[in-house]
């Protein structure tokens, strides 16, 4: 169920965040899931609106008997891929809807994943609880302060553990987020990180917030928090692509970077 909203640009902390998208995620989970789970797969790991897969770029490395911590995971499709290669993943989200889906598809398939209503900034485990850390698309855009997410994310992992996750690309900021031609001209700085916020029209309340670091942000986070970076992945467009997502789409993704993915390690 939606409700009517403007977009604002605003800060707004973390406490407010979490609110804002718990709510929206708890609202969109059944369209979201409805709309995009054919794509993704019950057991399916994409990183990104372009489809690229794990199955392809193999950015986690060997997951077999692995402990494995999914943050964003909704409705678990990426940690039920993990569990289908030997991992031992679990899946964490703010939504309890989205994690209910996860239920669902866990009964469907027979294939189930542990998971924990929570968010990325206060993970609920003990240090070096983990060996890999992901987050596909999941979390980190959507937290105020990116270091306390990745000095969490070193927290629960174990000497040399990896950490991976994909973001919308920072360049995109700058552009409106329009699937068509209109989202080719830029209309916004790269530097300017005041977040993106949706408000109810009815009650004033953010309902929807998006933050944005730039890519050195994201390199100096890691590196505060102890970690190597080993590498940004920037996923092409696929020829044979036509499908839209959002803001994404071929128009846009034949000329533009959609998402970025940093794989870290500790060092």
């Amino acid at each position: 169920m939606s409700i009517p909203v403007r977009p604002d640009r605003r800060p707004v902390d973390q406490t407010e965040t979490d609110r804002a998208n718990r709510g929206e995620w708890d609202r969109y989970a059944d369209e979201y899931q409805s709309t995009h789970g054919e794509f993704l797969g019950d057991a399916g790991f994409v990183w990104g609106p372009e489809g690229t897969r794990e199955d392809d770029l193999r950015l986690l490395g060997d997951v077999t008997g692995r402990d494995v911590l999914e943050i964003g995971s909704g409705a678990g499709q990426c940690s039920r891929w993990v569990l289908a290669h030997g991992g031992r993943p679990v899946g964490l989200d703010l939504s309890a809807r989205q994690l209910q889906h996860s239920r669902r598809i866990d009964e469907e398939t027979g294939r189930a994943v542990r998971s924990v209503l929570a968010t990325g900034t206060r993970l609920p485990f003990r240090p070096d609880s983990f060996d890999v850390v992901f987050s596909a698309f999941g979390a980190l855009q959507f937290v105020a302060e990116e270091r306390v997410i990745v000095t969490e994310a070193a927290r629960v992992l174990r000497p040399g553990g990896r950490m991976v996750f994909s973001i919308t690309h920072p360049t995109r900021w700058m552009f409106p987020d329009d699937p068509g031609e209109g989202g080719l001209t830029a209309d916004s700085s790269y530097w300017d990180r005041t977040p993106y916020v949706e408000v109810a029209e009815e009650t004033g309340e953010v309902a929807y917030v998006e933050h944005h670091r730039t890519i050195g942000d994201w390199v100096r986070a890691l590196a505060g928090a102890g970690f190597v970076l080993d590498d940004i992945a920037e996923p092409e467009w696929p020829a044979d692509h036509d499908r839209v997502w959002g803001g994404w789409s071929r128009t846009r993704g034949l000329l533009t970077p959609g998402t970025a993915i940093y794989v870290a390690h500790l060092g």
